[in-house]
């Protein structure tokens, strides 16, 4: 059997080589489908990654606490109590790696010559490292110091378009708890800048404790953010969380941001759908070269099956001749696709189509990223595939009449 063997693979690397040009020209051609399943599976994996990444980062965490009515509606009057003993038990809980606590209320800023409207965040600046961007996106000036900060932290492109700066005062106005509009004047002690307009312009960050002052609440909150250990415990956390906190809203980032989640899904779908069209074009070639190796083989074929071989033989050694064709362009074709993905370092600058990638909550650095999963899918399509679109040319090979097959011309 190894004798066999043996001689099938030394036959069939022979034959590969007969016609260098056709076997360099298909062999091309596997290379390429194979780099372009992996590398436009590792940009849209990267492209996903960064979705899920900044979608966690930008003050939504794996999981949010807030009142019932307060996504529907998220202003003062929807804010809830941290004074709660079932709350307090809930959270400490062993897959929870992090809190934040947050005010977040509609809000007016006025400079000395813009106004516009956001959205008023106050946070306790030591838990909220980690949880989100604010702390690692500061550009000028510092972070917020404690929860009784005075300052204010505006995004840069905010500041330009209220035409104000570093160390400048501003009003803030918003509603208190008695539906009173208030207003206190803050400097702005921080300026932080993020590949996202939209965060830059609709945020102000000030301490927990002074926008608490400012809208007259005590230890009341609009949200509670929480980063876990492991996300795929997240389903779990978040049936606990609400079977123990029947009168909050609890959900987790998919509910909180279904457009990620669907651009993510959608991505995560289009991964073998690509690889089943790249390979539907190089499929073909392959058929197509191997068929023409036949016919042109077909003399030969007939001797050997008068010398005594069988037609399995024949079929063995043309699927073979596919299997180390496909192998040999597996093996070339991962290790271009591994060193384009590592030449793009840590990713491709897109901040040309800074608007559109924006409005696809994507920033303007796309990193590419290859996990096993993936190598695994376009390695498995090209393989299976690959040897069933064999069969047919090495059957008609093994079905040739060895009278017939000398005689041709």
């Amino acid at each position: 059997m190894s004798h066999i063997t043996s001689l099938l693979m030394s036959l069939a690397w022979r034959n590969l080589w007969r016609n260098k040009r056709r076997t360099l020209v298909i062999l091309f051609a596997i290379v390429l489908g194979v780099w372009a399943m992996i590398f436009t599976a590792a940009f849209m994996r990267g492209m996903s990654s960064q979705i899920l990444s900044d979608t966690i980062n930008n003050l939504t965490g794996h999981i949010q606490i807030h009142s019932k009515q307060y996504l529907d509606d998220p202003v003062i009057d929807h804010r809830f109590s941290l004074i709660d003993d079932q709350l307090f038990e809930s959270l400490n809980n062993v897959l929870i790696k992090q809190t934040s606590s947050r005010v977040r209320v509609p809000a007016v800023i006025v400079s000395e010559r813009e106004s516009t409207g956001l959205v008023m965040v106050g946070i306790n600046p030591d838990n909220e490292n980690g949880m989100s961007f604010l702390q690692s996106s500061i550009v000028e000036g510092r972070y917020l110091k404690d929860e009784n900060d005075s300052g204010i932290i505006i995004g840069r492109k905010l500041a330009e378009r209220l035409e104000t700066r570093l160390g400048k005062r501003v009003v803030i106005m918003s509603q208190d708890k008695d539906n009173k509009i208030v207003d206190r004047g803050f400097r702005i002690v921080g300026i932080f800048d993020t590949q996202m307009e939209a965060l830059e312009t609709g945020y102000i960050f000030m301490g927990l404790q002074t926008s608490e002052d400012l809208l007259n609440i005590k230890n009341e909150v609009s949200e509670v953010s929480i980063l876990l250990h492991d996300m795929n415990q997240l389903d779990e956390l978040v049936a606990d969380l609400q079977q123990q906190n029947p009168h909050l809203d609890v959900q987790g980032w998919a509910q909180l941001e279904p457009m990620s989640r669907v651009i993510i899904e959608l991505y995560d779908s289009f991964h073998l759908v690509w690889h089943l069209i790249v390979f539907l074009a190089m499929g073909f070639g392959i058929v197509n070269t191997l068929l023409m190796s036949v016919f042109e083989r077909t003399r030969e074929f007939g001797l050997f099956q008068s010398l005594g071989l069988k037609p399995g033989f024949i079929m063995g050694q043309v699927w073979v001749e596919s299997t180390l064709l496909l192998m040999l362009g597996l093996f070339l074709g991962n290790i271009i696709a591994w060193w384009s993905v590592l030449a793009t370092g840590e990713g491709i600058d897109v901040s040309a189509f800074a608007q559109g990638m924006e409005m696809a909550n994507l920033s303007n650095i796309i990193p590419f990223v290859i996990i096993t999963k993936d190598l695994v899918l376009a390695n498995s399509v090209v393989i299976i595939l690959g040897m069933l679109t064999s069969i047919y040319p090495a059957w008609r090979a093994s079905r040739l009449v060895p009278a017939d097959a000398i005689t041709r011309v």
